[in-house]
């Protein structure tokens, strides 16, 4: 019979004096990404890669800190970076329902907008002085002087003709008319009647001739009037244009070189000097209230991004990436005269603006969630550029809406999530494919070296200086690196799951700050770890009071034949813990084999199927290579009710079995984990720390007589890293561990006899059923 364990194959602990400071307020912080060479190593391909499409998934359970150590990252990584463009949109003067868009240099679009405003309002101002200087008012009265010259001298002409012809030229309320006079003086209409016909007949026809006279006079001074208007205009653009180049001049000086925003200006100056009236005051027309503020709009910048006084390239981070954050959105606003309208400088900027030219970093989940989002993003990067969401274009009310130009990008997107998550996308997405060429893994687990338990104490640090909590000593922080061990579930790793790692650093600063502690020490940490237990074991605690009461089944005393004490591992929320399940078996004379129960009602899944046709091959390679295996067996869990999964109650299921067929009782003393093979080898499972201090509890609770204990798989022992009681109970006598490398070894264990016995035992029942059945098939003959 093997030997049980050593206390020092238990656990590994972490000695404090391999750390070089009292407490880790003596060291600097550090944010680089700690225990994932692989990961960084990809991130950092897919950042210097400047081929399309070589955006990153990185991907790892939560609670590794990817977000934010990918976070930190790029920060180091961008504050080397050129600073990127800024973005603004300008009216379209040429289609306003298409806004353009400018690039700038980083602070040169906050620039831009306020020259525009001082533009406008220094027009506002000096525009209606020009036009009401006294040398403007002296070249518009001449010009309407000329007009009116012009027009007196073609009436006095008409009016001359038809004076001549006996007749004048008067207005009525239709307009000018020619009637017959005498002497100058228009005749009465009874007095025209009473003339002779001929001299009627007369008359009408040198009417005629002067009313084509009259039309052409009409032209000609229609023709002067427009002429007026023309001039009239010409001399308002040329004053205006003076003005408008006075105020453009130091701007078109300081674009120079940028074409596009010069034509804009351009733009801007043939806008102000042919729509001048919107400068006038009292210039009020029939427009309701506002609509001439609303039209000053065209003359505004709507920065949508600003790098003034940025370092670097951006990196953002968006946690809600609904289409509108994403994208960036049109709004519209009521319209005074009543309905939504909108205009370019109701567009606003989403995270693809605010990270164009350095980094956008997503959640996978939170991106899915989003309807719409995640094609959004797709579209955005393979057409290389963004353009905003607008609500009226897809669907709703009728309204105004948009189609402002698409600005370019530029940047790498960083899509963090889980590893279903993105295999699911490869397979099911070309896109996704095409965009995502890179994959950063992040692991859970890192090796436990001298080096990477220093980056633990460098963490922690770390987050004491950014969150202002009480630093640990260096007993606190071996005490975390044993923590981070048992996290990871082997002695020779430590855990990643820095989220974990911080709340325990928290949780202790919070019950040193009790205990009235200046700093954390060991003991503040292993009580922040008791009372998170506390905290999270509500249903621990109530099935093994189940047990105690004896509503549950589990012996932990005496000896049975076919019945074993497996172990489970139970997660609720953030606790995982083990459990006890009574295994038994029975055997009785029949072809039926071996039929485990909760399979057969479909309480059991794949894995633990697996598990069972395994035992199964090693009943026949072991007792039926000399007789037919002829036998009917019933395997099952007792009192349960919510499934079977995994295959580490394989050697449990088979030692019931093997009891039952020898007759040999096993001790329910000791707990069994484990599960094998065909040829009898015990295999490791997972939980196994766990499992053992779930056994451990409840004999401790029970009180327990004699000397009990738990059988591990030979390979689990270096994940070991059990609990200071557990331990102690070891060191005291009380409570055994033993590692099992074969079934033979956990045979003798449990039946405390030579496991050839036991085969013996076995082989004899299994002749014995297969002799009985034999005789009773010739009596029923």
């Amino acid at each position: 019979m093997i030997d049980p364990l050593a206390l020092e194959d238990l656990f590994r602990s972490c000695d404090p004096a391999v750390f070089d400071f009292e407490t880790t307020a003596e060291l600097e912080p550090n944010i680089r990404i700690i225990g994932q060479p692989r990961g960084t190593q990809a991130i950092l391909f897919g950042v210097e890669m400047a081929s399309p499409g070589y955006n990153i998934y990185a991907q790892g359970e939560a609670g590794t800190g990817r977000t934010t150590a990918i976070e930190r990252f790029l920060d180091e990584r961008a504050a080397q970076a050129d600073v990127p463009s800024d973005w603004v949109y300008v009216h379209n003067f040429q289609e306003p329902h298409k806004p353009h868009a400018l690039r700038l240099p980083p602070g040169e679009g906050a620039l831009l907008r306020g020259d525009m405003a001082r533009l406008l309002d220094d027009l506002r101002i000096n525009l209606p002085r020009a036009l009401e200087s006294e040398a403007f008012r002296e070249a518009a009265h001449q010009v309407q002087h000329n007009f009116e010259t012009a027009r007196d001298e073609l009436f006095e002409e008409m009016q001359a003709k038809a004076s001549q012809a006996g007749a004048a030229v008067v207005p009525t309320p239709g307009g000018l008319r020619i009637v017959p006079a005498k002497d100058g003086q228009a005749l009465p209409p009874e007095a025209v009647a009473a003339l002779p016909e001929e001299v009627q007949k007369s008359w009408r026809e040198q009417a005629h001739q002067l009313e084509h006279e009259l039309d052409k006079m009409l032209r000609q001074v229609k023709a002067a009037e427009r002429e007026a208007k023309e001039a009239m205009q010409a001399l308002i653009r040329q004053a205006a244009g003076r003005v408008v180049d006075r105020a453009l001049e130091e701007m078109l000086e300081r674009y120079q070189g940028d074409e596009d925003t010069l034509g804009y200006l351009q733009d801007v100056r043939q806008d102000i000097v042919e729509n001048v009236d919107l400068f006038r005051p009292g210039e009020e027309d029939e427009a309701p209230s506002g609509w001439k503020e609303l039209r000053f709009r065209r003359y505004q910048v709507n920065l949508l991004v600003d790098h003034g006084g940025r370092r670097g390239a951006p990196v953002v981070v968006e946690y809600n990436p609904t289409l509108p954050r994403l994208l960036g959105r049109v709004e519209h606003e009521p319209w005074p005269g009543g309905g939504m309208v909108t205009d370019f400088t109701l567009i606003r900027g989403g995270a693809l603006h605010a990270a164009n030219g350095g980094y956008l970093v997503l959640r996978a989940r939170d991106l899915f969630l989003e309807p719409g989002s995640w094609e959004a993003l797709k579209r955005a990067l393979v057409g290389g550029c963004v353009r905003p969401d607008d609500p009226a274009t897809r669907g709703g009310a009728p309204t105004r809406s948009l189609d402002p130009e698409p600005i370019p990008l530029d940047l790498k997107v960083v899509l963090v999530g889980p590893p279903g998550v993105y295999y699911a996308l490869h397979e099911s997405d070309e896109d996704f494919r095409t965009l995502f060429k890179v994959l950063a893994d992040f692991d859970d687990r890192m090796e436990r070296s001298p080096e990477n338990e220093q980056e633990y104490a460098v963490f922690v640090a770390t987050r004491c200086h950014e969150e202002k909590l009480r630093h640990l000593d260096r007993g606190a922080v071996a005490r975390l690196v044993e923590y981070g061990s048992r996290l990871a579930g082997s002695q020779s790793k430590l855990s990643t799951r820095f989220g974990d790692l911080a709340n325990l650093v928290r949780e202790a600063g919070y019950w040193a700050a009790k205990a009235g502690h200046e700093v954390v020490t060991a003991e503040d940490v292993a009580h922040a770890l008791e009372e998170r237990r506390a905290r999270l074991g509500l249903i621990e605690s109530r099935l093994r009071e189940q047990i105690l009461k004896g509503t549950l089944l589990i012996l932990s005393e005496g000896e049975v034949v076919g019945q074993v004490n497996g172990l489970t591992v139970i997660s609720s929320a953030d606790h995982r813990f083990g459990y006890p399940s009574r295994v038994t078996a029975r055997v009785y004379m029949g072809k039926e084999g071996v039929m485990q129960i909760d399979r057969e009602v479909e309480l059991a899944g794949p894995i633990h199927n697996k598990g069972v046709m395994t035992l199964i091959g090693y009943l026949g390679g072991r007792y039926a290579q000399q007789q037919p295996l002829s036998l009917s067996a019933q395997i099952t869990f007792e009192q349960n009710y919510g499934g079977v999964e995994g295959d580490s109650a394989a050697s449990t299921e088979l030692y019931a079995l093997l009891s039952c067929l020898s007759g040999i009782p096993v001790r329910q003393a000791i707990a069994v984990t484990g599960s094998v093979d065909q040829r009898g080898d015990v295999q490791a499972v997972g939980g196994v720390t766990e499992k053992v201090e779930g056994w451990f509890a409840l004999v401790k609770e029970r009180r327990s007589k004699g000397e009990h204990g738990v059988m591990v798989p030979a390979a689990n022992v270096q994940d070991l890293m059990l609990s200071d009681e557990v331990r102690r109970a070891v060191a005291e006598g009380t409570f055994r561990l033993w590692a099992v490398s074969t079934v033979d070894q956990g045979l003798e264990i449990l039946t405390g006899r030579p496991a050839e016995e036991v085969h013996a035992s076995v082989r004899t029942r299994l002749r014995d059923l297969a002799e009985g059945i034999e005789r009773f098939g010739k009596q029923a003959d």
